[in-house]
This record gives structure tokens, sequence and C-alpha cells, in this order.
């Protein structure tokens, strides 16, 4: 009698025993990550304080609504001070500001993250294979990586920020692609860690080809570094978002942190002395870009214990 069945061959088999391994490995090491993590009090406040930011932003729609951003049916008169109905007192509309503070996480948060991941994947691929090819396409991308380090990058965001049109996307785009060359630098320092090594030459000898080692080989190694970049990159592209929005030149038709600030300034809310128009997206700010930090540094020193980075 004969079976549809074959039995494995003895190289699929090892193929899956390496498969396992590759996985029991891993496995290892996010269980080691998280235990070391665990060690680092001020990156597990950092942590807590974002799990509460992302709670707030993502249950917005159900707390407070879209309707808290309308300007025709706002529930409060202009600029109340802070009361039992508006515990956060109201806009130059009469909008409740604690709403649109909640409001404002997911458009601050969403940018911010989506800036800094085009950021980190910008800087990583020139990092890489400027350490990978070497030559006369490195030095190319070296120097624009130069000119764009000397260059304030506030000002090139600012500046595509004004040549386009006013929108999310035009934020993100123009805090992402002016605020890659460090991440770059670093990368690239890595790379050229990582290619110095034996198994690097082996793999070349056994035939690997270029796209085999920048992906099999040098990615994996540098990952931790690019994850870490990327931590603290959203952070700074919050802000950058912030100062955008506060400068006019963010998205009129979106409510975010920087935006709230804006307002306050054109309704002028400093010299007036509203000053619950100003702090609480302020506070915000500041809060969501420490927390972020805060676990940037923990994961750095997880992933480099030579930093040494303070518990």
């Amino acid at each position: 009698m004969t079976t549809d069945a074959t039995p494995p061959t003895p190289r699929a088999g090892v193929a899956v025993g390496r498969r396992a391994l590759v996985w029991r490995r891993r496995r290892a090491s996010v269980v080691r990550f998280v235990r070391e993590y665990r060690t680092h009090r001020a990156g597990l406040a950092g942590l807590a304080a974002l799990v509460l930011f992302a709670l707030v932003a993502l249950t917005a729609p159900l707390t407070v609504g879209s309707g808290v951003t309308g300007v025709t049916d706002a529930p409060g008169g202009p600029l109340q001070a802070p009361s039992g109905e508006f515990p956060l007192g109201t806009d130059r509309f009469g909008r409740d500001l604690l709403g649109l503070v909640v409001w404002g996480s997911r458009v601050s948060l969403l940018v911010g993250l989506l800036a800094a991941v085009l950021s980190v994947v910008i800087g990583a691929v020139v990092g890489i294979t400027a350490g990978h090819f070497r030559g006369a396409y490195a030095t190319v991308l070296m120097r624009i990586t130069d000119w764009f380090l000397v260059m304030p990058a506030l000002v090139l965001a600012i500046a595509l920020a004004t040549v386009m049109s006013r929108s999310l996307g035009t934020v993100i785009l123009a805090i992402g692609v002016t605020s890659w060359p460090t991440t770059a630098r670093l990368v690239r320092a890595g790379t050229l860690a990582v290619e110095s090594r034996p198994y690097i030459e082996r793999a070349r000898a056994l035939g690997g080809g270029h796209w085999h080692v920048m992906t099999r080989h040098v990615l994996p190694n540098v990952l931790p570094l690019v994850l870490a970049q990327t931590t603290l990159m959203i952070s700074s592209s919050i802000l950058a978002e912030a100062t955008l929005a506060f400068l006019g030149l963010g998205d009129p038709t979106v409510v975010s942190w920087g935006g709230l600030l804006q307002d306050a300034r054109e309704a002028g809310a400093v010299s007036a002395g509203d000053w619950w128009y100003l702090i609480p997206p302020g506070i915000a700010i500041a809060a969501v870009a420490l927390a972020f930090t805060l676990c940037g540094r923990a994961v750095e020193s997880v992933l480099d214990p030579r930093l040494g980075a303070a518990r």
C-alpha cells in the first residue's frame, strides 16, 4: 500500500530545527529585554505615562466625542475660567478646554509617531547603504547628511511647511525629511562595526550578495540602535509639531496641542492672564516628550549596558 505523504528529507529537518532555534533565541532575547527594562524605574515611569496617554487618545471619541471641536455649538462662553462645569475653562470660542486637550492628543501623538518613523527609516536606509557600499556613493551620501546636520532642522521644516499646503501630511513630511541625519550617522557607525566582523567575510565567501548581507546580517545587528533612536525621535517630533502649529503652519482644520497654544496666543491669553488657556496643552506636550525620552534612555541602556544610564 502506498501513501501520498513523503518523509521529510534530512535537509528539510535541519532547516526546521534551525528556524526553531532562531525563534527560541528571539524569545529569549525578548524575555531578557523585558527583565532588564523592568530594573529601570525611570523607564517604567515613562512607559506608564505613555500607556496613559495612549489610552486617553484612543478613547477620546468615546469620552469627549468629535463634537468637542465644533465652534458653532460651543457649550460655554468665551474664555471662562476653570469651574465645576469646565475643569480647565473654555477657549476663545467657548469650547471645553479639557475636551480639546484630550482630543488634541490624537493628532499630536499620531504626527509625532509617523514623523519619527519616517525620519528613522530614511536615516536607517542612508546609514546602512553608506556603511556597506563605501566609495563615492558613501561620500556623496555623507556630504548630504553633513549639509542637513549643519542646517537647523526646525528652519528647514518651517521652510517646507511654508511652501507646501497646510495639512498633517505636510507637517509629517517636513519633520521626517529634516531630522534623519543623526540616525544616519549612528546607523552608519553601527554598520561599519558589524561589517568588520569575520562572519561577514564568511557570508560573502559563501556567495552572499549585497542584499543578503545588509538584510540578514547588518540590519538585525543595528535594529536595536534603530529602535532606541525611534523612541527618542518621537519626543523631538512631537515638540517640532507643536512648534510648527504654534507658528501657524499646522493644519487649521484639526485640533492639536500646538494648535491650542497658537489659538491662545492669537486670543491674547498671555497679556490677559488667561493661564488655563496656555498651561494644560503646554504641560501635555512636556509630559509626553519627557515620557518618550525616559523610555528611550531606558531602551538605550538595556540594549547597550556600556552607557550606564541611571536606574
